[in-house]
């Protein structure tokens, strides 16, 4: 008997072959024959009812109308912010329509390129003549991918750059756009593969010599996506725009407000300031002010520049570039808090005890003028009792009441015990050709940690701010570990001899005393990363559920809206909570804030991919001068295919593949982590110390081959396998089948 097809089927097939969805059509796809399509009949019938369907009355329709059920691919936002589609079925004579699409809140986010299913319904009196409504996403875009050109007989081949990809695309001579012999292209698909032969792709941007050191970035930013362009919408409307005015803000210009980022800061657009508090009540108390650039005043909802700022989400970061959120106009200039210039901000002034206990605060839309733009550098070394001339004067007005303030939100953050993780951070030195000169770790400072305590106030205060006054928000959540995870964790913890209690309510506090545990051993740095991956992924959303990383119940980010579109929906928040004027949340927002949070949740995990496969490509670049060399590191990855290992001097991962561990074969145990040798009884496992040489650096991937040396100062040989030898069966393995085979056997003579 023909099985019936269910109803995600039907509606796919409907959804890509819109010309045939009569009974009869649907009937003839699946084989569905004799009394079984009264059954047909009756899934129709439902799918009619919930909604997915609308049924008609004749076969043939107008052609120059659509169906009320179509298929559409959607478009690029317009400078408003709208999304419209084009239909993939258009029949009439005429211009093909435009579709507005009409998301609910509980529709996924859509990008250029999807294919969509819709339900349309004809408009008059708008630019476009029709509205759609989502029934389902049935597509993404087509796929794209970068990668080298090399010119054949019949057109070319695209060899892709992505590690682990090594699929080579067929490119027609028609299709390769002029580009030449190695020029780095961005391509898409061109059709389904065939059976037996590559599939075939379309160059649809040339990016020139794949070598040259700038080009690193510019493949990140093609490969990943990331918008790099503004419209000229928002480009004209960000060159109108004229400094804020005094009109509704708190005059704060003769505070000594300062502004504390690094040398080479491309924005600067939070300033803070510290004194003792006068109250008599709160002796040895401290107030702090953190001062934020007010964007809201100049983004507006609904506007050009709005409808860029959240497509593109946040700002993204390389060593040569930045790919901002907002053009420089904005960024570098009327939102930045530049020194001894008007500057209009959101403020808070927080009161603190003299334990780092915040007993009050108050936000305002004001004015500062800053003081002093410092550097985080000349701000320690102030404070180590070396200050630069310009800093002197200041020691009691600036930087010790900085300081005071700060070692009494220090002992706060003490008991709050937020997860403790020491993972040093890589910096990337380029030189004037744009090449790498040096990698290095940065250096951590109390004056970052400052910074980093009054923002985390500062974001605390605005969550509890919103949520006291019922107004809706952004909150930034990170949820505590998955039981998988946990697990993951526990059985790495015990193979290294240590513990993390079970059965337990998890706290970062258990966590803080596995990294005190591990803190000076051989193994601190495989007990900090290996605690990272237990983590689960920080996002936005308009629900609290607090933030498991820093033990807080309640945590949005404000304290960046010149690059994070999080902070600034938090700004437009706090203005229309406290009915400062323009600039505020509108009802539109609010009702789309779950859709927003999720859009925006994705750009970042876009822009960390981005960063972090620029970053290993700069590092393969950097070594690939060093091919040969041997080098220390410790593992930090076992798989089926090879042991990953993280290089002491530059922090680079590279791959020790599985031929390359010895003339044994190796058995992978995926739950202790470890590989053991068949014939040695070798153990190799996460955390040990390993010498290894270099053997291939490929830039345009940022892969790193390595061949191993010793482990833990113990030499291991190379070659292969012995012949003649059998691959040894796994342990364990051969028992199993036997009973199996008893099994059988008494079965049978019964």
């Amino acid at each position: 008997m023909t099985d019936l097809p269910t109803k995600s089927q039907i509606l796919d097939w409907i959804a890509e072959n819109p010309t045939l969805t009569a009974k009869r059509d649907i009937a003839r796809a699946f084989g569905v024959k004799g009394a079984r399509r009264i059954d047909l009949k009756r899934l129709l019938k439902e799918l009619e009812a919930e909604g997915h369907l609308e049924k008609r009355r004749k076969t043939y329709r107008d052609p120059e109308r659509l169906p009320p059920v179509a298929v559409a691919q959607v478009l690029e936002p317009d400078g408003d912010g709208d999304l419209f589609a084009r239909p993939l079925e258009w029949l009439g004579e005429g211009a093909e329509p435009r579709i507005l699409l009409v998301l609910r809140q509980a529709d996924p986010a859509l990008g250029e390129g999807d294919r969509v299913l819709l339900r349309v319904a004809p408009v008059r009196g708008e630019a476009h003549q029709y509205e759609g409504r989502l029934i389902r996403r049935i597509g993404q875009g087509a796929r794209k991918l970068l990668g080298l050109f090399r010119k054949t007989a019949e057109g070319g081949r695209i060899v892709p750059i992505d590690k682990g990809q090594d699929r080579e695309w067929l490119v027609r001579g028609d299709a390769a756009q002029g580009a030449r012999d190695g020029e780095l292209v961005e391509a898409e698909q061109a059709g389904p593969p065939g059976r037996l032969g590559l599939p075939h792709a379309r160059v649809i941007a040339r990016l020139g010599d794949p070598s040259e050191p700038r080009a690193v970035s510019l493949i990140a930013i093609h490969q990943h996506g990331i918008p790099d362009d503004f419209p000229d919408a928002a480009l004209a409307e960000a060159e109108q725009m004229e400094p804020a005015g005094m009109d509704g803000r708190t005059d704060l210009r003769a505070m000594p407000f300062v502004t504390i980022d690094p040398a080479d800061a491309r924005d600067r657009d939070d300033a803070v300031l510290a004194e003792a508090d006068a109250d008599p009540d709160n002796r040895g108390g401290h107030v702090v002010w953190v001062a934020i650039a007010d964007v809201a005043h100049y983004v507006r909802p609904g506007s050009p520049l709005d409808a860029e700022a959240r497509r593109r989400g946040n700002s993204t970061y390389f060593p040569d570039r930045v790919v901002p959120m907002l053009p420089d106009r904005l960024s570098g200039d009327l939102c930045s808090l530049h020194q001894d210039v008007d500057r209009a901000v959101v403020a808070v002034r927080m009161v603190f005890d003299s334990e780092g206990n915040r007993r009050s605060h108050r936000f305002v839309r004001g004015m500062i003028r800053s003081v002093a733009s410092l550097t985080y550098g000349e701000v320690q070394a102030a404070a180590d009792g070396v200050p630069s001339d310009r800093l002197a004067p200041a020691m009691d007005t600036v930087v010790t009441p900085l300081y005071d303030a700060y070692a009494a939100l220090r002992r706060a953050r003490a008991r709050r015990e937020p997860l403790d993780l020491d993972l040093p951070e890589r910096q990337i030195v380029l030189g004037q050709d744009g090449r790498v000169t040096s990698v290095a770790f940065k250096e951590r400072l109390d004056a970052h940690r400052l910074i980093e305590e009054f923002m985390v106030a500062a974001n605390v205060a605005a969550a509890e701010e919103l949520h006291a006054r019922r107004q809706p928000l952004l909150y930034r959540v990170h949820e505590e570990p998955s039981p998988e995870k946990l697990d993951a964790l526990r059985e790495t913890v015990q193979a290294a001899g240590m513990v993390l209690a079970k059965g337990q309510v998890l706290h970062t506090r258990h966590l803080n005393r596995l990294l005190a545990q591990a803190e000076g051993t051989d193994l601190d740095d495989l007990i900090n990363m290996t605690t990272l991956r237990a983590m689960t992924q920080a996002y936005y959303h308009p629900g609290n559920f607090g933030h498991f990383g820093l033990a807080l119940r309640s945590y949005a980010h404000f304290t960046s809206p010149i690059r994070r579109y999080a902070d600034l929906v938090v700004h437009r928040a706090l203005i229309a909570a406290h009915d400062w004027g323009a600039g505020g949340l509108t009802a539109g927002e609010a009702e789309g804030l779950e859709a927003t949070a999720e859009h925006i949740s994705a750009t970042e995990r876009r822009s960390m991919a981005a960063e972090r496969d620029t970053t290993d490509r700069y590092l393969a670049a950097y070594l690939s001068e060093r091919v040969g060399t041997e080098m220390a590191g410790r593992i930090s990855g076992i798989q089926r295919f090879g042991v990953f290992v993280k290089l002491d001097e530059t922090g680079a991962d590279g791959l020790i593949p599985m031929r390359a561990l010895g003339a044994e074969y190796f058995h992978y145990d995926r739950d202790a982590q470890t590989l053991m040798g068949a014939e040695t009884g070798r153990e190799i496992g996460l955390g040990q110390r390993v010498t290894v040489r270099l053997a291939e650096a490929v830039p345009a991937t940022g892969g790193l081959l390595l061949d191993l040396v010793d482990i833990e100062g113990t030499p291991m040989g190379r070659g292969t396998r012995p012949a003649g030898r059998s691959r040894p069966r796994k342990p364990g393995r051969a028992k199993p089948k036997a009973k199996k085979t008893a099994r059988k056997v008494r079965r049978t003579r019964r």
